[in-house]
């Protein structure tokens, strides 16, 4: 999607470590009509699938799937990284390894937000190594839901999450890098 690489190139910084800096409009502050515009995309994308919940994981998926789910008018549901008292033990769990923050949870959902008559589309606004995207996968495993896809913002391909998760359902990466460093910038698929 040309808009987002775009406002990649504009707003993006790459830092070192392998990180791209896209806070200022995806991922901690938020720019709301732009989000949008992602979200029209992945409804583009997956408007004939019969979609009935969009799953994400916190904190930095939660905002686009939000504004996502508008356009196919169902609930959002995510899973959370840590147990809350008001939270039953009646849950879906799974490993899942961060990139970003060098270290692992164990995601949880409710098991009243997902079942086998769900069609879900994962949401999430990074694709790396593809743990998060595994762990929703293995949560909509246990809970019988079907999965439609994946949507994500931005995919880093020279790390390989996306190539095997390709191999296990469908993903659409709304920009695909296929290079970066602080030194030579980005470089995006199909420049």
């Amino acid at each position: 999607m040309r808009l987002l690489q775009e406002r990649i190139r504009k707003d993006g910084r790459v830092l070192p470590g392998d990180v791209l800096k896209v806070d200022s409009f995806l991922n901690h502050q938020l720019d709301v009509p732009f989000l949008c515009e992602l979200g029209k995309e992945f409804h583009r994308l997956f408007s004939d699938c019969g979609i009935t919940k969009l799953l994400t994981v916190e904190a930095s998926g939660i905002g686009l799937a939000c504004l996502t789910a508008q356009y196919f008018g169902v609930p959002v549901v995510f899973a959370k990284k840590s147990k809350s008292k008001n939270l039953s033990d009646s849950v879906f769990s799974s490993s899942v390894e961060s990139y970003t923050h060098g270290n692992t949870n164990t995601v949880i959902v409710s098991k009243q937000y997902l079942s086998p008559d769900d069609t879900v589309l994962i949401i999430d606004d990074f694709l790396a190594t593809g743990s998060a995207l595994k762990g929703l996968l293995d949560i909509c495993r246990q809970a019988g839901a079907a999965v439609a896809g994946c949507g994500i913002a931005v995919e880093k391909v020279y790390q390989g999450g996306g190539e095997e998760l390709r191999a296990e359902c469908r993903v659409e990466s709304l920009a695909r890098i296929l290079s970066m460093s602080v030194e030579n910038g980005i470089e995006f698929f199909g420049d």
